[in-house]
């Protein structure tokens, strides 16, 4: 397998953009990357494109709209893990030679929906039952509360840290600092989480052109690698699950950790999927940043705060850049290459060199989530 390294990247900022379409979100994106790579059109050899909800042919529409055709275009839809299962695939292409240069592009308009929870499909019999993601995370939350002694308070810092993060992110969808007062008080949304607990929805795109080793040091003296990249699906079980613990992303860490021939110490930066509260302090447990239940403990430390140890979003993370589903997975591998460029501005973690992006994708009946998609990326 070659080396694979990243040469471009490209964000629209994540937000509300009801009067654009699909493509005019996404193209700007690409067309970024591709200045930034410094590669020809005529050079590229197939896109990816990850979208939850965009419809058919997205990848298409996209890069029609900049006049780039013709070549392989692979439409992957894995749900909030849909362009992170996109470079995946692209990924698995360039380390085994079938491709020297690709474009990962990530791209979703929820506006069209018109607001609300994110669209379930009715076919599975929790969601026909009633169930939402945010209801889905508020079990979780309240039985971690429960077992652990998490209190309502203690969680809501996690949405402090995240938007004392985002406001530092230009491309952050919400650019407000907000107090652990303002996150109690706000509007309940389902117990124990408030507005300021969840995600926003919104529209964006991001995008990454990756190359073969060889290829890339044409065009960077030191690109950013990609050490590891997995997907896992989640286990079926009709029985007890453990709503305490992030299952699928652990099995998924100790794969990535292996492939890239790293432990947890070794990761600087972090972007992972914090669609809620409690699942940012779930996931430090399942990748191994703490022993389990002491989650509140690492986050009041400062560790993964801008200046700690091991930097978790410090974009802002899902609760405060945004979280359009198709386009978070590209979003985070951006924010992580940028990162270990050390181009990432005001919200910059200093001297890092090891980092890693983590999606999750959808709930399903009987599964921990359907689809977990872990990248490392190191320089």
């Amino acid at each position: 397998m070659r080396d694979v390294c990243v040469i471009g990247t490209g964000l629209v900022p994540f937000g509300k953009y009801p009067d654009k379409t699909l493509a005019e979100i996404g193209w700007p994106a690409v067309r970024e990357a591709i200045l930034e790579s410094g590669v020809p059109p005529k050079q590229i050899d197939a896109v990816y494109c990850g979208t939850a909800l965009g419809g058919m042919l997205a990848g298409q529409r996209v890069m029609k709209s900049l006049g780039v055709t013709g070549m392989s275009i692979i439409n992957v839809e894995n749900a909030c893990s849909s362009s992170s299962s996109a470079l995946a695939e692209a990924w698995t292409a360039v380390a085994s030679g079938r491709h020297d240069v690709v474009v990962v592009v990530g791209v979703e308009k929820l506006t069209k929906f018109g607001g609300g929870t994110l669209p379930l499909e009715k076919e599975d019999w929790e969601v026909n039952q009633g169930m939402v993601m945010p209801a889905l995370y508020a079990m979780r939350a309240r039985r971690y509360m429960h077992e652990y002694g998490l209190t309502a308070r203690q969680l809501g810092e996690v949405a402090v840290k995240a938007h004392d993060h985002g406001a530092l992110n230009p491309n952050a969808q919400i650019r407000k600092r907000v107090t652990i007062e303002e996150v109690m008080a706000s509007r309940p949304v389902a117990d124990p989480f408030t507005l300021w607990h969840c995600c926003p929805t919104g529209d964006g795109a991001a995008a990454v052109i990756i190359a073969s080793g060889d290829v890339a040091r044409r065009h960077k003296t030191d690109p950013v690698r990609v050490t590891a990249s997995e997907v896992t699906s989640g286990l079926y079980t009709n029985g007890y699950r453990d709503m305490t613990w992030a299952e699928l992303t652990a099995r998924g860490a100790k794969e990535a950790y292996e492939m890239a021939g790293v432990g947890p110490a070794d990761v600087d930066v972090a972007e992972i999927h914090d669609a809620f509260t409690i699942a940012e302090l779930m996931y430090y447990e399942a990748f191994g940043f703490c022993e389990r239940g002491h989650a509140y403990e690492l986050l009041a430390s400062g560790a993964t705060s801008l200046g700690g140890d091991i930097c978790v979003n410090p974009s802002g993370g899902l609760l405060s850049r945004g979280h359009p589903v198709g386009a978070t997975g590209a979003a985070q591998a951006v924010e992580i290459v940028r990162q270990l460029e050390g181009r990432a501005g005001a919200h910059q973690v200093e001297g890092a060199r090891v980092g890693l992006a983590h999606a999750t994708g959808g709930g399903i009946a009987g599964l921990d989530h359907g689809a977990c998609s872990i990248h490392i990326f190191a320089r």
